[in-house]
């Protein structure tokens, strides 16, 4: 039987490494893809390679792209402050197109591994509000993943899968811890420092710190 292989959009943030636990827990082999891609810190991407060791993905592959040459985010563009308080609407630490550009690629590599599974940890209750976070899109993007490859044309079709979708921050906490998922070694804030320490200000910190009260688990994030 062949092995059954996915292709997981890993940021090195609590989401992305709570779905690669959960992917492994469904039998896949899995192939972990991030993205260096002009972010403010590279902590980010040492903490991926961190979750990918310790979960024992297949392969971990780090992709360079150049999105801060268009800039327009507060998270690709340094002269944008990163908002420290809740704010209206969509937020400028929206990435202009980043998940359409992370799934494109990730699509590429699933094709040439003969992978038909490709994940993302998005997320559509609590988070800041994102459009590509939204069910839509996930949906938007699989029928075209059908549309534009061998693959998909052949008849042999690709499923994106979003397992956090419709899940708490607390609930993705907890479905992290019982399928071993080491807290400790992601980062998830907009501003870490060059050690990894969280800034504990902004959305993405705010958010993942009430998951961990929500979800009654000691929070082992390190503050700057």
């Amino acid at each position: 039987m062949s092995e059954k292989k996915a292709v997981i959009l890993l940021s090195g943030g609590l989401d992305s490494a709570t779905v690669v636990a959960l992917a492994r827990a469904e039998g896949y082999a899995c192939y972990t893809m991030s993205f260096d891609y002009g972010q403010r810190h590279r902590a980010e991407l040492q903490a991926a390679e961190r979750v990918a060791r310790q979960l024992g993905v297949v392969e971990h592959k780090v992709i360079g792209l150049n999105l801060n040459g268009i800039g327009g985010s507060a998270l690709t563009d340094t002269s944008i402050d990163v908002p420290e308080s809740p704010t209206e609407g969509i937020p400028v630490t929206y990435v202009p197109a980043r998940n359409t550009v992370f799934l494109s690629l990730a699509l590429g590599w699933a094709e040439v591994l003969g992978a038909r599974d490709i994940f993302i940890g998005v997320n559509a209750v609590d988070y800041s509000g994102y459009p590509d976070c939204r069910p839509e899109f996930v949906e938007a993007f699989e029928r075209m993943a059908n549309l534009a490859t061998k693959a998909g044309v052949e008849g042999d079709g690709f499923r994106i899968q979003a397992p956090l979708q419709n899940l708490s921050k607390a609930e993705i906490v907890q479905a992290g811890v019982r399928h071993g998922v080491d807290y400790g070694l992601t980062v998830s804030c907009y501003q870490a420092d060059d050690e990894g320490r969280a800034c504990g200000k902004c959305d993405s910190c705010r958010l993942r710190a009430a998951g961990f009260v929500a979800a009654g688990v000691e929070d082992p994030t390190r503050y700057q």
